[in-house]
């Protein structure tokens, strides 16, 4: 798959990327040309598909030939269609994980915190070696980039000023010496940073739901806004960390069957089952069992790989094989508690006729004292708060404007703050702690958005490289809030269930999404005509924000704590589920869930979601969504 890169014009040539021999221009056209040889079916009318696939090349430094490689042998086994969703998932499954050898110079130069002196000595030396390099560099006609010619007292762009006081030091743009790049080298392209700034599309609303035309996006600066958790009635909310990494396997055991029983019972009540069968019980005649779904192998689930793992009452935790193949639809994934009728003539096989779905929890019923409260409106929006190639927290900011401008009642902002696949965090790139720059971030937000006097809530993520890896995971406990900010600021853990005002807003940062998506399996409309809807569904009816059993590898849990903290106390009038796949507004039996989808997206801006909710406290015979409208916005 070679080609003449020397006949390319020069609008073609959208990125540089280092290679092995040097420079080599990363041509949108021949990312086409190379993927027209093997994928038929591509709009390459797509402006986001087409940045997605430059992007990808410029961030994780490949050729065309070589992304066409990655994308072919992503896709193939799991026939996949090329778009912007399923890009987003080969950059998370696999480049991501990829370690490309860095120049040795570089390796020597960062190799964890400086003290100032050999700071200013590392910026000093690479500040020659760009002047040194920019001496080669052709500059295109219209480049902006600075003269060539030495001025009176030059300064380099990355030295602070000695005189400036020793906290500006460590701002956010202060986290990382920015680093001598191959790309600022091409007159051609804009650095990443340039790419984000430089962004045309803000401001623009890419979904909506509800009362839209005519909708006023402002609240009411958070006086008459009341925040609290919704827990179970026997349990109290997670507050502080806890001790995880000693979890025994009956414990384990315990907390699985515990789940499975529970709603076990619940299904049985709603469908007037009358009693369940050992699902290893010999049986000619139509039986029901209880149970959950699993995968015969350590694969991916499939429809002959499934088996149905029994409860300890009745079938003393034995497994059987299940054929689906007298089902005429069907919708299952790992960890999932169901219901089946069905004959199992050997009590080696049950060849299942009839599946139960699940039943979501009751929706939330406030006090009679959230009666004539006023509307409210709520941002939310998810981490990485700042660009791939950067520390300065630029995309964060322009949120920080967002909220004084519009003064939302409550904004809700899930982790990652600090995000552990950040390419200057794996590479030991930072010149302070990890906690002094999420400190600095939560500073910068705080006391940014006083004039707003909107209500910050603070979720973790699995991802934030400062905080405990385990889900559920506790809320965030390094930063002493001032005391005129307290009021206001909440930090919670993952999942929440809060009350604003008696609505139910339900969420968490795991990209659980992403996660079930890769393990469902379906055949027909499973009650749902796409699978979003579906898995979305299934969270509802399991009645957990993390309901995958086996969990996905990147995610660490601890099920006596997941038995407690991560099962839904009711069911959210708003559900906010943030993912790498796409954007989304959904109504699913009554309850308006929300990808805000994330703020940044590699180089370049991301999206936010903001919506109005109103609880309606008068009784009525059918129940309406406190939601009114909702849209998802871009950055």
């Amino acid at each position: 798959m070679s080609a003449d890169i020397g006949c390319l014009s020069p609008q073609a040539c959208l990125r540089r990327v280092p290679c092995c021999g040097g420079i080599m221009p990363v041509s949108a056209e021949k990312i086409q040309r190379e993927l027209s040889m093997f994928v038929t079916d591509v709009n390459f009318q797509d402006e986001d598909l087409t940045d997605k696939l430059v992007e990808i090349c410029t961030v994780h430094r490949l050729t065309e030939d070589q992304l066409v490689d990655e994308w072919m042998a992503f896709s193939a086994t799991k026939n996949l269609p090329l778009n912007v969703g399923n890009l987003c998932a080969m950059e998370h499954e696999v480049l991501n994980k990829k370690n490309p050898k860095r120049p040795i110079v570089k390796k020597e130069k960062h190799c964890g915190n400086r003290d100032f002196n050999s700071i200013q000595e590392l910026i000093e030396v690479e500040t020659e070696e760009e002047n040194l390099l920019d001496s080669y560099a052709t500059p295109a006609k219209g480049s902006q980039k600075r003269n060539l010619s030495t001025p009176e007292n030059p300064k380099s762009k990355r030295v602070p000023s000695m005189s400036r006081s020793p906290h500006l030091l460590f701002s956010p743009a202060s986290f990382s010496p920015r680093h001598t790049s191959y790309f600022s080298l091409s007159s051609l392209s804009a650095t990443p940073s340039q790419k984000y700034s430089s962004r045309t599309n803000r401001g623009e609303v890419v979904t909506s739901f509800g009362e839209v035309q005519g909708t006023t996006w402002s609240g009411g600066n958070g006086k008459y806004t009341k925040v609290e958790p919704i827990t179970l009635q026997e349990e109290e909310s997670l507050t502080k960390s806890y001790k995880y990494m000693f979890q025994k396997l009956t414990d384990i055991r315990d907390a699985v069957g515990s789940k499975i029983e529970e709603l076990g019972e619940a299904l049985k009540n709603h469908f007037h089952i009358e009693e369940f069968t050992s699902v290893s019980f010999p049986a000619q005649e139509t039986v029901t069992v209880l149970g959950q779904i699993g995968c015969d192998s350590n694969g991916k689930l499939n429809s002959k790989s499934v088996i149905l793992e029994g409860d300890r009452e009745h079938s003393s935790g034995m497994q059987v094989p299940v054929d689906l193949s007298e089902l005429k639809e069907y919708s299952l994934f790992p960890g999932q508690v169901v219901v089946m009728e069905g004959t199992n003539s050997t009590g080696r096989k049950f060849v299942a006729s009839k599946l139960y779905e699940g039943i979501p929890l009751p929706f939330h019923q406030p006090n009679m004292d959230s009666e004539d409260c006023a509307q409210q409106m709520i941002i939310a929006a998810c981490g990485p708060f700042t660009t791939s190639d950067t520390i300065t927290y630029d995309a964060l900011k322009d949120l920080v404007d967002v909220i004084n401008r519009d003064r939302p009642d409550v904004c809700i902002l899930l982790g990652p703050f600090l995000d552990s696949k950040h390419e200057q965090v794996e590479n030991l790139q930072l010149t302070v702690t990890f906690e002094e720059v999420f400190k600095s971030c939560l500073k910068m937000i705080i006391e940014g958005t006083r004039p707003s006097g909107s209500h910050l809530v603070f979720v973790p993520s699995v991802r934030d490289v400062h905080h405990d890896p385990v889900y559920p995971q506790p809320p965030f406990s390094c930063y002493e809030t001032a005391k005129e900010d307290k009021h206001r600021v909440h930090f919670v853990a993952d999942p929440c269930t809060l009350s604003v005002n008696g609505v139910a807003v339900g969420f968490t940062s795991t990209d659980l999404l992403f996660h079930m998506g890769a393990e469902e399996i379906s055949s027909g409309i499973a009650g749902a005509p796409d699978r979003f809807s579906r898995i979305l569904k299934h969270i509802l009816t399991q009645r957990s924000y993390y309901p995958l059993y086996p969990p996905h590898e990147e995610i660490n849990i601890d099920y006596e704590a997941h038995y407690s903290y991560a099962v839904m106390p009711i069911t959210p009038d708003v559900f906010i589920i943030p993912s790498d796949l796409r954007f989304f507004i959904k109504d699913i039996s009554g309850c308006i869930c929300i990808n805000p989808g994330r703020l940044t997206k590699g180089v370049v801006g991301g999206t936010y979601a903001r919506f109005l909710v109103k609880k309606e406290t008068h009784d009525t015979a059918e129940r309406k969504s406190p939601c009114i409208s909702a849209q998802v916005v871009k950055i």
